[in-house]
């Protein structure tokens, strides 16, 4: 099935968090489907974990094409990435090609899918673009550490941790649990925003969810005392003891 303009279908497909059993039966039909497959990967690498994930589902030959993202705040730069990377998708499916971009977790959940669907959609408002949910982190972390994340009437906060524990202290008292995401950036003041809002013992960590060398932290003081470390993620709620 083509669009009524001869381009190609554009699927965005979450990849989930790590395990490629996790990936849904949806993507999976699709990612043996499509005829060309693009990734993020950093500006300072050609490497990406999401293809990784997806290789057991994708099919021998099909042509994999990463899309170099610069990590910068810079507005500018990052909008002259986004403008580039959409021209090249276009240019495939102007030829009739469906293609799939690949994300960890879900695809619009602090992806870079979601720059690129919304210059894709000012580009070619005709264009067939479906979007595939996938499994989050938190959402295999808190199944990892058998976790609830809500129930009842409870609410849940969730936030990038780049910035520290800011906005817990700013929101606390109107929030019953919280998930942070990238919260190795600044782990020490996230640790301090959860001792000052009483969610230390109700806290959790998971670093590399989902992937083999899955670490989890049930005491979160120790991963609080470590160094640093990429992929970690707290899920936290308040008051009482776990």
């Amino acid at each position: 099935m083509k669009t009524t303009a001869g381009y190609g279908r554009f699927f965005g497909i979450g990849v989930g968090p790590g395990d490629p059993g996790l990936i849904p039966v949806k993507a999976v039909n699709i990612l043996k489907s499509v005829d060309v497959i693009f990734c993020a990967s950093s500006s300072k690498n050609n490497h990406s974990l999401a293809v990784n994930i997806a290789r057991p589902h994708l099919k021998d030959d099909i042509p994999v094409r990463k899309l170099a993202f610069p990590m910068t705040m810079d507005r500018d730069t990052a909008m002259r990435s986004w403008l580039i990377h959409t021209t090249t998708i276009l240019d495939e499916l102007k030829q009739g090609k469906d293609a799939a971009f690949l994300t960890l977790g879900d695809p619009l959940i602090y992806s870079t899918y979601g720059y690129l669907l919304k210059q894709l959609k000012q580009a070619r408002p005709d264009l067939h673009i479906e979007t595939v949910p996938g499994i989050t982190s938190f959402q295999a972390a808190a199944a990892a550490t058998n976790t609830v994340l809500v129930e009842g009437e409870e609410n849940l906060l969730l936030l990038s941790g780049v910035h520290g524990g800011n906005r817990l202290r700013e929101m606390s008292s109107r929030v019953d649990n919280v998930v942070f995401l990238k919260a190795y950036k600044n782990i020490s003041d996230i640790c301090s925003a959860l001792e000052e809002t009483d969610r230390m013992n109700k806290a959790v960590g998971v670093v590399r969810c989902g992937f083999p060398d899955q670490e989890i932290f049930q005491d979160i003081r120790e991963l609080c005392n470590l160094e640093p470390r990429y992929w970690t993620l707290i899920i936290s709620g308040k008051g009482e003891e776990k």
